[in-house]
């Protein structure tokens, strides 16, 4: 059995990764080795954020490590949100995050927007990042219930109906997270030979 720390707290987020890794890897969550301290995102890219909390865990923990971020840039607003997307409307609520850049976006015809995932792995061996983009437009109002974040205004390219319209099985297939992960795994089953 080999142990990964999959570096998150999100109990729904590590059963998700465990489901689809091989069962000979096993996912440890932040809690199950002790770590409680909030990780470190101290820098401007989506990438340098993955990695640190990856490096951060490998280093002070000394177990094999994969952590990711994820950012929705949009094209008008130069890239943003980005790295402050879980925070974009100052509050930490999805919401408020959704109203702020609507606000933003008011009167503006480019909407392009996407959504990235890095994923870094950081082992005795290696450090490697694995990207996935979904490609789309910000819908002038929210639609949909399911999902998170901003999932209810981001319609992907392709699509007539937003992430949150979506179902759930779909979007796990499409989504920037999903295509980054299958990077991940595919590489966690060449390197580990499962």
């Amino acid at each position: 059995m080999i142990e990964l720390v999959f570096a998150t707290n999100n109990k729904n987020k590590q059963k998700e990764i465990q489901a689809v890794l091989p069962p000979q890897l096993k996912v440890l969550s932040l809690k199950d080795i002790g770590c409680l301290e909030e990780l470190p995102e101290t820098h401007a890219t989506i990438e340098e954020n993955s990695m640190e909390k990856a490096v951060y865990v490998r280093e002070k923990y000394g177990y094999p490590c994969f952590a990711e971020d994820t950012g929705l840039e949009v094209a008008a607003l130069n890239g943003a949100p980005g790295v402050y997307s879980a925070r974009y409307a100052g509050t930490g609520v999805a919401a408020d995050n959704i109203a702020h850049l609507l606000f933003e976006l008011n009167g503006i015809t480019d909407r392009r927007a996407r959504f990235k995932t890095v994923f870094t792995l950081v082992t005795d061996t290696a450090l490697e990042q694995f990207t996935g983009i979904i490609n789309g437009t910000i819908t002038q109002q929210p639609t949909g219930e399911g999902g998170f974040g901003y999932d209810p205004v981001f319609l992907p390219t392709g699509y007539e109906i937003t992430f949150a319209e979506m179902e759930p099985s779909v979007k796990q297939v499409i989504s920037h997270r999903a295509l980054a992960f299958q990077k991940l795994v595919t590489f966690l089953e060449t390197t580990y030979k499962l």
